[in-house]
Parts: C-alpha cells; structure tokens; sequence
C-alpha cells in the first residue's frame, strides 16, 4: 500500500467519480483507476461500487475514516518539516560546562533570544563528558564542553575548537603554597585537593597531570560548582586545580588566593630518555552538535553565535624545555 493509492482513493470517495477524481489530483483517468486497482488488489476487497457513479462499498465506507487519518497524519508531517527547514521550532537546548553557563554564555543568549524570539532556549549546566552524551543521545541541540576526542570521533559530529584555557590553583588567601608565585607541581602533591565529580572532563585531565609527573594525587573532595570549590578551599587547609573562567569571582575575594603552576618536567624516572617539553597545563574548550542539527536555521545560527561571540583571550605560559 503507498499514500498516492491512498490519496487517490480519497479523491474518488470524496468526488463520486473516476474523472473528477484524475481532475483533482492532476493525472489522467486510467492512472486512477490503477491506484484503485492495486489499493484493492493489496486490500484483497472491493471499495467502490462499479456504476454511473463510484460508490463505497462497506469496505470502502470502513477504509475511508482510516485514509483520511493517514493522510492527514502525512501532510502534518510534510508541514512539522517544512517548519524545522524554515527555523520554525519550540525551543533549541543547549547543555554547557558550568562557567561557562556563568561568564560567557548570557551575550550569546540574549543574541539568540533577540533574532529568534519564538524559539524557547533551554540551558543545562553539565559536566564535559555528560554534555556530550546527552548530545549523542539527542536530549540537546549543542553542547559547550571541555574537549574529549573519545566522545567525538564520529563522522557526524561536528567539532569547533573556541579556545585553550590555562589552569591555576585556588587556595586560601593565608595557605602556605601561597607564597609561591608560582606554585611546583612537587610541593603542590603535598597538599589535598578537592576535584570534579565524575563525569566532568577536569576530573580526568587533572589525574592524567599527575599520573605524567609520577605524582600522586590527593583527592579529598568531589564537588561540581564553582561556588561549591570557592566556599570550601576559602576554610583553609583544601586547594583545588581550576579553569581560568571558574576563577573570575576568586580575583575579587581578599579571602581566596588563586597562582600559576609552575611549569615542570615530567619524571622519567631515572632513566636515560631525552628531555621533554612540558606544555602549559591548560585546557581546550569547544563547540560540538551533529550534522543533521546543523542544517536546521536556528541552531546554526546559535553555534555561529557562540563561534563568534564567545572565546575571552587568555596570556598562556610559555613551554618549557630542556637543552
């Protein structure tokens, strides 16, 4: 059974004739007929009485409610399309690391919100790796995440790196690694740390620090805010490794004290291997969606927004290396 059958027994139901039928739907007579024909044959039933006028059989006149559902269900389908081609949608979710939802979202949202006021915007504020699962999964339009090449690799992501964004330590204003100016990875091992709850791409890229310098990590406390590190590393004995956007409120607060790592090469351990460069710890931040979501108009603009509107310039350390 296809939909042109369908609609072409309509047409005949609803004229009371073969012709006016071909009239409606802009074909000829004989090209009706062979819908019908092969509806009925596909049916194995008759559905109009053969006479001066076409006339629905019980068959028919029990097929007809059902054509019309269906054909109706197919031109609201055609229509919902011809709106998600034409930016027409309810909303556009978005899921992003949480500064970035605080510092550097609320320009591009009010960009958005001015140059398509019918399209409801729905912001989430997710760890890096949970942000893109949910993209995966088709719960949101785009996702603003800490980069994680695991998660996309496949052909229909599309990835824009926005910006590399140095990583530096929170303490208490009157912590002893605050005299340093900046602060060895060596006497920073000597202190515990509160991290990022599982699931947030910093968790990760914090240990693998660690575990490159042969150092161990002190995990004492899983948090996922920045208000939430703030309040904590401000009683004093706590220090915690964050992304430069997570510290802006920290400058201002006399209580808290925020240094630079002081680059420094990895361990080898005693061996005889050749001396490394140790690149600045930073992290890299970008914009995903899939390329499907890309072609409808409003989150391409969005993700054009975002492009344009959001990466802040950040002086990066330089490299260090041995001669």
């Amino acid at each position: 059974m296809r939909l042109e059958q369908l609609q072409a027994f309509l047409a005949v139901a609803e004229t009371g004739s073969f012709q006016q039928a071909a009239q409606r739907c802009g074909v000829t007579q004989s090209a009706i007929s062979r819908q019908i024909q092969s509806l009925e044959t596909a049916l194995r039933i008759s559905l109009f009485h053969r006479t001066t006028q076409a006339k629905l059989t019980v068959a028919g006149d029990r097929l007809l409610p059902r054509a019309k559902k269906i054909c109706q269900e197919w031109l609201n389908a055609v229509q919902d399309l011809d709106d998600l081609i034409a930016g027409k949608q309810p909303e556009l979710c978005v899921a992003a690391i949480h500064s970035i939802c605080a510092y550097h979202l609320p320009p591009v949202l009010q960009q958005f919100c001015h140059d398509y006021p019918n399209v409801q915007l729905r912001v989430t504020a997710l760890g890096s790796d949970r942000s893109l699962k949910v993209l995966r999964d088709g719960l949101v339009d785009v996702a603003i995440v800490m980069h994680n090449r695991f998660l996309t690799t496949s052909p229909e992501m599309v990835v824009q790196v926005l910006y590399d964004e140095p990583i530096k330590v929170l303490l208490a204003a009157n912590h002893p690694l605050a005299a340093f100016e900046t602060i060895p990875w060596d006497e920073l091992a000597n202190y515990p740390q509160v991290v990022f709850k599982d699931g947030y791409g910093m968790q990760r890229l914090v240990q693998e620090q660690f575990e490159r310098r042969g150092i161990t990590l002190r995990a004492a406390l899983e948090l996922n805010t920045p208000d939430a590190f703030r309040g904590v590393v401000r009683q004093g004995e706590l220090v915690a490794l964050l992304p430069e956007t997570a510290l802006a409120e920290a400058y201002t607060d006399s209580t808290l004290a925020v240094r630079s790592l002081s680059p420094s090469l990895p361990s080898t351990n005693g061996t005889s291997a050749p001396p490394m460069v140790d690149l600045p710890f930073t992290r890299q931040v970008v914009l995903v969606t899939t390329r499907d979501r890309l072609q409808i108009p409003p989150i391409q603009h969005f993700f054009n927004l975002v492009a344009a509107l959001l990466p802040p310039k950040f002086e990066l350390p330089l490299a260090v290396s041995v001669k």
